[in-house]
């Protein structure tokens, strides 16, 4: 393996499918952490077929948020991450949403070719990296879409299955946090970058994927904290949120979307002085999340009589 700057590796996948799941010594709360977009591994074969260097890779990725949560495990929660990059499969995204115009040879059916998502170029393979550029030169064989599917995101989301099943087997309740960042500017309604107003964007889907008291108890230990928060815009919670959060089926999903100016240097892609606070509250952030009583949370609907 040959390491480049700040974490970055240019090497074949850890444990082949790229997927690390770090579990506490004793499962202890209900809690499960998703971080599926700060993966800084390159495989050489990846960046061979890409028309872009590392930086502009990396523009969308969520960098360091699996270090920001990274006392889950310590406080009895287990965290997974993605070691691959977002730009080389997407696992929050279905796991057939891809762009034809990428590929040569027929997609499997089923896929899903018409998605907003797909027509912005961030299918579960991307066609564009975050700064809107062409990823790859030529098109790839479809073959290629299948084989990152099948060796990353369907192990992923086995193993983030799992975590969920198990926490709900030791406590009736799993309280999945999906982790992420965002950038401190977005494309205003006049196509011009302004500043993002909030620190956090916390997402439930409007309401439909988890228990209302558990967003109000996350916005109300980040505002503790001293942060701005918004619920559900611009963020709303993508495919995992959509996928995992089921109330009524005992699974409260939320997703978190953290500003990046409050930890990192975006365009150097290095932690800031402020790292420490943002991980600080982070863990407080996840403490507050144990001592919530879960009995009272939305129950399985009853059959109809």
């Amino acid at each position: 393996m040959n390491p480049a700057d700040d974490g970055i590796l240019i090497a074949d996948l850890p444990g082949g499918d790229g997927v690390d799941v770090a579990l506490p010594a004793t499962l202890q709360s209900p809690l499960v952490v998703s971080s599926p977009h700060s993966g800084r591994t390159f495989p050489p074969s990846f960046l061979s077929q890409v028309r872009l260097g590392i930086a502009a890779l990396r523009r969308s990725e969520d960098a360091f948020v699996d270090e920001l949560f990274g006392s889950a495990p310590g406080l009895g929660a287990p965290l997974i991450s993605a070691k691959f990059p977002r730009v080389f499969v997407d696992v929050n995204r279905e796991p057939l949403e891809l762009d034809p115009r990428m590929f040569d040879g027929r997609l499997p059916p089923g896929a899903n070719t018409r998605s907003l998502r797909v027509a912005g170029g961030l299918g579960t393979l991307a066609r564009l990296a975050g700064d809107g550029q062409e990823l790859y030169a030529e098109r790839l064989p479809v073959s290629e879409a299948l084989k990152r599917i099948e060796r990353c995101y369907l192990p992923y989301h086995a193993r983030l299955a799992a975590l969920i099943a198990s926490a709900r087997a030791a406590f009736g309740v799993c309280i999945l946090i999906d982790a992420h960042s965002m950038p401190s500017t977005i494309m205003g309604a006049n196509a011009r970058e302004e500043p993002m107003h909030a620190d956090f964007v916390i997402g439930d889907r409007f309401g439909s994927s988890c228990d209302p008291r558990l967003m109000e108890a996350i916005e109300a230990s980040l505002r503790g904290a001293g942060y701005i928060v918004q619920r559900n815009k611009p963020y709303a919670g993508g495919y995992i949120t959509e996928h995992y959060g089921n109330p009524y089926g005992r699974v409260h999903c939320v997703q978190i979307e953290i500003n990046r100016a409050l930890y990192m240097n975006e365009l150097a892609f290095e932690r800031s002085t402020g790292f420490a606070v943002v991980k600080a509250n982070i863990e407080r952030l996840c403490s507050d999340i144990n001592t919530m009583s879960f009995g009272s949370f939305i129950q399985p609907r009853r059959a109809a009589e």
